[in-house]
């Protein structure tokens, strides 16, 4: 199957026009998925800009390495969760970088790919996995959790109204073994509130988020960003769902502030000092040509930041 069936980057002329890459730079691409971005990445900073890439998905990378062999020199990718960041930063004994993208959540080509169990579309085994080593699987949760601790899950990170309702059914019917069998259920005690959003749609993302710890990886990774950054360079963040960008906005906040005590209080005494310069106010979204295109482009919110020079 073409690639890219598999792999259309998000926001990409945005993405390249926010990192503002330069010939002697050095980036980051800590989703680098199958390498979409991070060959505008090489283009824009060519010929002597240097890209790390990272990723979960050894089948992402191996993409990646393909798509990405004309700049072979200049890359070098990794199989490594991003909240490993600071340490594949110094293992390269790289002082600062000049630029980091996190394009967060769940890639085309693991969406469509059956065996990976992303999908309420297509039938497949409870998986979730970004990295297939891993221990926890979907099915663990949605077999083993008690209805309580299912529907506490899929509320806090679905925002599913009807998220009781959701643990008993899916309690009722276990053992549940496939994405068809469990997309089912949830289609059958949930309405569908919004036009062409899939009942389960929520459902599966709660679980989907729980199995990788998707927030708390990101609310670990964002420090570590900032850290690395050179004096101006960029931090680019792109999510899908409210609680991603959510993190990100409020992380962007406090860090581009330079007290961060309650409000009410007379005195400034946190010593916080403002680390970042938010460039985006508002988030950015696809166009709607780019919405028609990528139908799965049309959640996506890019956040950029800018690190300044401490004194």
């Amino acid at each position: 199957m073409p690639e890219t069936i598999y792999h259309q980057p998000v926001l990409y002329q945005e993405i390249i026009h926010a990192l503002q890459p330069v010939r002697t730079g050095i980036y980051i691409d800590c989703t680098v998925g199958a390498g979409g971005h991070a060959e505008g990445i090489l283009n824009a900073s060519a010929p002597e800009g240097r890209l790390l890439g990272l990723d979960l998905d050894p089948v992402a990378l191996e993409l990646a390495k393909e798509k990405l062999a004309p700049y072979r020199s200049r890359t070098i990718l990794i199989q490594a969760s991003y909240v490993t960041l600071s340490e594949q930063i110094k293992s390269l004994e790289w002082l600062t970088v000049d630029g980091i993208l996190l394009d967060l959540g769940l890639s085309s080509m693991q969406l469509d790919s059956p065996n990976r169990g992303f999908s309420f579309n297509l039938d497949g085994p409870l998986d979730m996995r970004f990295d297939p080593g891993a221990k926890l699987r979907a099915s663990d949760l949605v077999n083993e959790l008690s209805a309580d601790a299912l529907a506490n899950l899929i509320y806090k990170y679905g925002e599913e109204r009807n998220s009781r309702r959701v643990a008993r059914a899916i309690v009722a019917a276990r053992p549940i073994r496939s994405t068809r069998h469990l997309a089912e259920i949830v289609a059958e005690v949930t309405m569908n509130r919004k036009r062409g959003i899939h009942p389960a749609t929520r459902t599966f993302q709660a679980i989907r988020i729980a199995v990788n710890g998707e927030l708390e990886r990101l609310e670990t990774v964002l420090p570590q960003a900032v850290e690395a950054l050179s004096p101006a360079g960029r931090l680019v963040v792109i999510a899908y769902h409210s609680l991603e960008d959510r993190i990100v906005k409020l992380f962007f906040r406090k860090e581009s502030s330079n007290c961060v005590c309650p409000p009410r209080q007379p005195i400034c005494t946190c010593g916080h000092r403002a680390s970042l310069k938010v460039i985006t106010k508002k988030p950015i979204r696809p166009s709607d040509a780019e919405v028609k295109q990528n139908h799965r482009s049309r959640s996506a919110r890019m956040r950029v930041a800018e690190r300044l020079v401490l004194t």
